[in-house]
């Protein structure tokens, strides 16, 4: 049995109790979970392993990449522009980064690019792992893209240029890169440590990301396959053309390869789709600052977020072959993603993490983990801490 670390406020142990069958039952081999009502912290756990090959254990303040739930965290600092009254998501991209204009984008919205409507979803010019990482080739290559679809007329998915469009807009705004933006709005203020492009001295912090099961129905590899197949949208949007995989074979059966995503080089990288790096209570507290005030800080306003969370797009995703539903950079709650409740706005990431703010309850949830699902709708362990939350409420 997996020795479970941190505090329950009382009233939240069956938030407790699921966070350890999470282990027990449901494959977990190391997580952290937080959970805010409130403005307050009533939970605050975590346990196992941060290197199950080196025998590290996950401690107190160890950092978990969590890929696309970094969405959220991007989302929320355009959110505080937006409050600010210096960002207008009905705006053209172009009254903020003018050089977005080629291509044919002139009139393309930054609502359109935060609710994955762009057409933006890939890129044509060919980009190496260096390149992305450097960031400023794929600007370059996002100036001159062509829209892959008549932006406002369909979703797909942009899974990882969705944070460089983000980001790079909210540096034209106000001056400091979407990483830095992050840390003295947000963590800094919070007191949290959560990262877009990681220090090299906390990389000893981060717990090492362990690979999905492999899968054996085939139903769900074709199901995949077609999603995932070399040269389907959903390839070159989740892999960056195959750039991200890096010396890996794309194998249908093992959907969600991260070997690139343990490395010093993605850590450091500013990737505001896919690589954020945090706390489980650095998420928790972050949204949960965003509804009610945390210990005097309330990142935005009632207004604000029932701006971001009211729905601006559903449908059949291109990229990932299923039904989304998105707010402005935040996915909405569906059945085969929940969240606490209709209204609650936030993102999961691939494998299974997930963040997400509920104004209504009071709630800010934070949960990340290293060993990967690989399952395309809600993750059992994500979906057994939001049950049990809903049963404390």
């Amino acid at each position: 049995m997996t020795q479970i670390h941190g505090e329950v406020a009382e009233g939240f142990g069956a938030v407790g109790d699921a966070f350890a069958d999470n282990f027990d039952d449901r494959g977990e081999v190391g997580a952290a979970f937080c959970l805010y009502v409130g403005g307050t912290s009533v939970v605050d756990v975590w346990g196992g392993m941060a290197d199950p090959a080196t025998g590290r254990p996950w401690e107190q303040d160890t950092l978990q990449l969590h890929f696309s739930t970094t969405k959220g965290v991007a989302a929320i600092c355009a959110a505080i522009l937006h409050e600010r009254g210096q960002l207008d998501y009905d705006s053209p991209v172009i009254a903020y980064w003018p050089e977005f204009a080629a291509g044919g984008k002139g009139t393309v919205t930054v609502a359109q690019c935060m609710c994955h409507q762009a057409g933006l979803a890939a890129v044509d010019t060919p980009l190496t792992l260096d390149e992305i990482c450097d960031k400023e080739p794929v600007l370059r290559a996002l100036e001159i893209q062509e829209p892959l679809w008549e932006p406002g007329t369909a979703n797909g998915y942009h899974a990882i240029t969705f944070g460089w469009i983000v980001g790079e807009i909210v540096k034209r705004i106000d001056g400091r890169p979407i990483g830095r933006f992050l840390a003295d709005e947000v963590a800094g203020p919070l007191g949290v440590d959560s990262f877009i492009g990681l220090p090299e001295s906390e990389e000893h912090r981060v717990a090492k990301i362990i690979p999905a099961p492999v899968i054996t129905d085939p139903p769900t590899i074709e199901l995949i396959a077609a999603m995932m197949g070399p040269g389907s949208l959903g390839y070159r949007a989740l892999t960056m053309d195959g750039a991200m995989l890096v010396g890996q074979e794309y194998d249908p059966s093992v959907p969600l390869q991260i070997d690139t995503f343990n490395t010093r080089q993605v850590h450091a990288a500013e990737i505001p789709g896919a690589a954020g790096i945090s706390e489980a209570r650095a998420l928790a507290r972050m949204y949960g600052a965003c509804v009610s005030e945390v210990d005097g800080i309330r990142l935005i306003s009632d207004e604000t977020v029932r701006t971001v969370r009211a729905e601006r797009s559903r449908g059949p995703d291109k990229s990932l072959v299923v039904e989304c539903a998105w707010g402005m950079g935040f996915m909405r709650h569906l059945d085969t993603n929940p969240m606490l409740t209709g209204e609650s706005f936030g993102h999961p990431g691939a494998g299974g993490s997930l963040a997400f703010g509920d104004l209504d309850h009071q709630v800010g949830f934070g949960y990340v983990m290293n060993q990967m699902g690989n399952g395309i709708a809600g993750d059992p362990r994500a979906n057994a801490l939001i049950e049990a939350v809903r049963s404390c409420l």
